[in-house]
């Protein structure tokens, strides 16, 4: 068995560009020998538009160095996020704070949405903490926090279970695009029973019960 610390973290893959190399180099060596020129024929023409020319030449010259030494060996990174659990032998416990400060502009469900989106992160429950700091000291806020506590209950898990990618529960359940996904779990009696469950759960604990509230 592979040791975990030696499994890398990312591939680099280089790609070589002959024909942009060679181009590139070509335009090097014009520009260079159009600067040549310019010093050779320093006495056939007037000291000021020379000087001006010389500058823009040479400032050209040095930008397109720079530009074909970043370009000439092109690649793409592919990371593995998936790895690093296999090299960390224990994750760090993690707070997450959420501020809020107007219940106008900030409405509570969105508030409660990112809270709900935080606690289903894939991480391990008990070194996850989420802090909201509510500037406007609203009770309403309050409510729905207390309301989205006890429905956290329900959709952690549901989340955890089936790899919901998109976390928050409003946009979650209000595209159909989010439920469509490629797990096997997601076509099963069993799956269709749970994400109805949920939803009704999440109409009453958190839609319902806040807007009776406004």
């Amino acid at each position: 068995m592979a040791n975990p610390n030696s499994v890398p973290l990312y591939e680099k893959y280089w790609y070589k560009h002959n024909y942009k190399r060679v181009t590139d180099s070509l335009l090097l060596i014009l520009l260079l020998l159009l600067l040549g020129y310019r010093v050779i024929s320093v006495n056939n023409y007037s000291f000021f538009p020379w000087v001006i020319a010389f500058i823009c030449e040479t400032w050209f010259t040095i930008s397109w160095i720079f530009t074909i030494s970043i370009q000439w060996n092109p690649a793409v990174t592919k990371t593995y996020p998936d790895r690093l659990l296999q090299r960390v032998q224990e994750l760090p416990r993690v707070d997450l704070f959420v501020t809020t400060a107007d219940v106008v502009l900030e409405p509570p469900i969105i508030t409660v949405n990112t809270v709900l989106s935080l606690l289903a992160l894939d991480y391990p429950a008990h070194k996850l903490a989420c802090y909201v700091s509510d500037d406007g000291c609203s009770p309403l806020t309050f409510y729905a926090l207390q309301e989205a506590s006890k429905f956290a209950k329900f959709w952690v898990p549901f989340c955890k279970k089936y790899e919901v990618q998109v976390r928050a529960p409003f946009r979650y359940f209000s595209d159909e695009a989010c439920t469509s996904n490629n797990n096997e779990d997601y076509s099963k009696p069993e799956f269709i029973q749970e994400w109805l469950r949920v939803k009704v759960i999440n109409q009453f604990h958190i839609y319902a019960k806040v807007e009776d509230k406004l």
